[in-house]
């Protein structure tokens, strides 16, 4: 017999085992960020310069999906570690552009191992975890298109 609460059982929420494994695999990279002096959202933000080059700061909000109020300090600290510069941009001075320094360029070199260190934490087959990818970025879409 169903129980009218059954709904609200951890064991029958896809956000909770997805909340788990969200919070287990950015504990796993902390200590492999620590070597290179980075947070996991400030290497979130790295690898998409390192990936983009030059951005602005809406562009790299929208892409991470970070607000305007997590951002603006996340990128201070990097600018303030010299691994990026930000710049008005001379065309709108409402506009803020951030591009990578030869700094932070090289910090690339240092961050090289750890997707492949992740990788081997994972265990998951690349078939897997491609599928895995694909299913997330689905979820992430029809979130976004439902609000």
């Amino acid at each position: 017999m169903e129980n009218k609460y059954d709904s609200l059982m951890l064991k029958n929420q896809l956000c909770f085992p997805i909340y788990l494994c969200s919070k287990e695999i950015i504990r796993k990279y902390t200590p492999w960020l620590e070597e290179i002096g980075l947070t996991y959202t400030q290497y979130i933000v790295m690898m998409y310069f390192w990936e983009k080059g030059k951005s602005n700061v809406i562009d790299i909000g929208k892409a991470l999906l970070l607000d305007s109020s997590t951002l603006t300090p996340l990128l201070k600290k990097l600018e303030n570690k010299g691994y990026i510069t930000r710049i008005r941009s001379s065309i709108d001075e409402r506009r803020l552009d951030v591009e990578l320094t030869e700094k932070g360029k090289k910090l690339k070199d240092k961050a090289i191992d750890i997707p492949k260190k992740m990788g081997k934490c994972l265990d998951l087959s690349e078939e897997d975890a491609k599928t895995l990818c694909g299913l997330m970025y689905k979820i992430l879409m029809n979130v976004e298109r439902s609000e």
